[in-house]
């Protein structure tokens, strides 16, 4: 089984940014339309929002990893 954040070390710095500029979008939506009528699985936002946050979390090592490389 492959772990979720795998993928995430092999994306450019340009295209985390974009991954998470499309999931924070996403998300938005998918509250959106709970609110206006309840979605059929709302564990899917808790995913949703838990992939924002593996995206954040790799983009802050990396500025770490940056910093101490300095």
């Amino acid at each position: 089984m492959k772990k979720k954040g795998m993928d995430l070390k092999d994306l450019t710095l340009q295209e985390l940014q974009d991954k998470l500029q499309e999931e924070r979008a996403s998300l938005t939506r998918m509250r959106f339309d709970h609110a206006v009528s309840p979605i059929e699985s709302p564990a899917e936002l808790n995913r949703k929002r838990k992939d924002v946050a593996r995206v954040l979390t790799e983009l802050r090592a990396r500025e770490l990893n940056a910093n101490n490389a300095q």
